[in-house]
């Protein structure tokens, strides 16, 4: 656990990292982020084949004798909503989640960006609509902060489909998602394929170099920390850590696209990364 002097310091080293990651989040180029139509009338202009029929002004368009439309301001305010895996398998990666969730959320409410998360282990633990509140977004910082320091009992198994699911209903506009898991799960494609259909989802997959490569330990007992089973593996086999290595890939190339086919943005993210200057990259290559 961190005393309370060095929790003061990250939080300072994360809000200056935050304003350059602001910076990239303001200029990545998502769809959410800056269109609809906002509330606010600013003009007219004549139509134009495609124009939507409701937006014609008819007392314009009657005095001017043309069909006119109207034009308005842009709806600028971003909706962040962050699906957050805290499961067991999740243990020894959740200091890459709690600096990139902390990271994220901080450079959003520099955007002055409505934020709203879900907390999930083998069920639903919170959940928090999108508001734009120094109030809620304080709540969710306490409870990403809350996740190292032992307070917690995570319970087995998986809730991300139920997570990705209850994303989609609460989400009333089209909102910035970010989903950090290992995705070690089941049954949780249709939902994510489903709430990237209308919002702009950032698939972040956070993986460890044992995710791929086994040391040469002999027999090996491994315990699967959602089901509590344990299998004995022979690391000392070259051929089991070569299949080792190739199913991970597999899955991790398999993930890849099936993000990319239906419309999400995936974003591996390892434990050894410096997790600002991935995120950095990731939305310097977006407004590419």
């Amino acid at each position: 656990m961190m005393n309370n002097e060095n929790l003061s310091k990250k939080a300072k080293l994360l809000e200056i990292d935050s304003i350059a990651l602001s910076e990239h989040m303001r200029s990545g180029n998502f769809r959410s982020i800056y269109t609809g139509q906002g509330i606010e009338f600013s003009d007219v202009r004549e139509y134009l084949p495609g124009d939507n029929v409701r937006s014609i002004d008819w007392n314009v368009s009657a005095r001017m004798g043309r069909t006119f439309v109207k034009q308005y301001e842009e709806d600028r305010e971003l909706n962040v909503f962050f699906v957050l895996d805290c499961s067991l398998s999740m243990t020894a990666k959740l200091p890459v989640l709690t600096e990139a969730a902390t990271l994220l959320l901080l450079a959003s409410r520099r955007n002055s960006a409505s934020i709203g998360a879900v907390f999930f282990d083998g069920e639903i633990q919170y959940s928090f609509p999108p508001k734009n509140s120094v109030e809620t977004s304080s709540v969710i910082l306490s409870k990403i902060a809350r996740l190292q320091d032992g307070g917690i009992v995570f319970k087995r198994g998986s809730a991300l489909s139920s997570a990705l699911r209850g994303a989609a209903n609460l989400l009333k506009k089209r909102s910035l998602v970010f989903v950090i898991s290992d995705f070690r799960a089941a049954q949780w494609k249709k939902e994510l394929a489903f709430l990237a259909q209308k919002n702009d989802v950032v698939a972040i997959r956070i993986v460890d170099d044992f995710d791929s490569e086994l040391p040469d330990v002999g027999f090996l007992h491994f315990s699967d920390s959602e089901s509590g089973e344990i299998e004995k593996i022979p690391t000392f086999s070259k051929s089991f850590r070569r299949f080792w290595f190739e199913r991970n890939r597999a899955g991790m190339d398999g993930w890849k696209s099936f993000c990319f086919k239906h419309g999400a943005f995936p974003l591996p993210m390892n434990t050894k990364d410096d997790i600002l200057l991935v995120l950095s990259r990731f939305f310097e290559q977006r407004k590419r």
